[in-house]
């Protein structure tokens, strides 16, 4: 079968077979004709076991242990239903607290008396840490946030119209060993800016598309931090690019990788904690 047959025999989005290819979950014939990937009968319902133990709240790890045997199904469910036994007590506690203080018609926000509700308020934080844990990579949400693109977009766009006025004719867009290796006329300078609008309404969307295969992450923030981030580099370049014209920074490289090194270890770690929470 081809994926489009697979797709259509399982229900589900190509994106999410191709990440179970991804991760060895599957591993379908090629044509030696034509380099085509080949399902069997075999892989569909592989994939489909892999889909429903996802919907379990299975993890993608855990699932690759059961294909190649080295914890049971069994196991497996134990586990996983202990995890949900705890989710259900942490939910059930949170809809007890919240029936309590319905019952006080009064209560709001500001005469709110979390004491009243939670005797032993420390005991109370330590038991919710993972909602903390998610509080602290809230920079992740604004990072990722339209304003921001907006900020940034108009901040490339400014710095555009503004040295315009004053560029050469021709202006540098590559660079080698701190050498110009490719130059272009200066109207390039507003590249920039649209580059910035193209990220944000085709890659972004695409991105988002793409990583609904990651279905225990936050797809749709991903999406939009990685946007960003391209959105700055592009800003980051383009001053490079009008300083480097006044003979003021040489080596982008060093610019590129300080970048890439601060936004890549921050999603790291914000999308670390984001799974602990899980």
């Amino acid at each position: 079968m081809t994926i489009k047959e697979v797709e259509e025999k399982t229900g589900l989005a190509r994106s999410n077979i191709r990440f179970y290819e991804k991760e060895k979950l599957i591993q379908p014939t090629r044509n030696v004709g034509n380099g085509y990937r080949e399902y069997s009968e075999e892989d569909v319902e592989v994939i489909k076991k892999i889909a429903y133990l996802r919907t379990l709240g299975i993890s993608i790890e855990t699932i690759h242990r059961l294909i190649l045997g080295e914890i049971s199904l069994q196991e497996t469910l134990r586990i996983q239903v202990e995890k949900l036994d705890g989710q259900m007590v942490d939910l059930e506690q949170a809809k007890a607290i919240c029936g309590k203080m319905l019952q006080d018609k009064t209560v709001s926000f500001d005469n709110l008396d979390v004491g009243a509700y939670v005797p032993e308020v420390k005991e109370y934080w330590q038991s919710n840490s993972n909602i903390f844990r998610l509080d602290s990579v809230g920079f992740l949400y604004v990072w990722g946030g339209s304003l921001t693109w907006g900020v940034l977009t108009a901040a490339v766009l400014l710095i555009a119209l503004l040295a315009w006025p004053k560029l050469p004719e021709k202006i540098p867009i590559q660079w080698s060993d701190g050498e110009v290796s490719r130059a272009a006329n200066r109207i390039f300078i507003f590249v920039y800016p649209l580059a910035c609008g193209v990220i944000h309404f085709l890659f972004r969307p695409l991105w988002q598309s793409n990583l609904r295969a990651y279905v225990w992450f936050h797809n749709d923030l991903v999406a939009d931090y990685l946007a960003n981030f391209f959105c700055f580099v592009i800003l980051s370049v383009e001053i490079f690019s009008v300083l480097y014209i006044y003979g003021i920074v040489k080596y982008v490289q060093i610019l590129l990788f300080i970048d890439c090194a601060v936004f890549a270890v921050l999603l790291a770690l914000g999308m670390y904690k984001l799974v602990k929470k899980r």
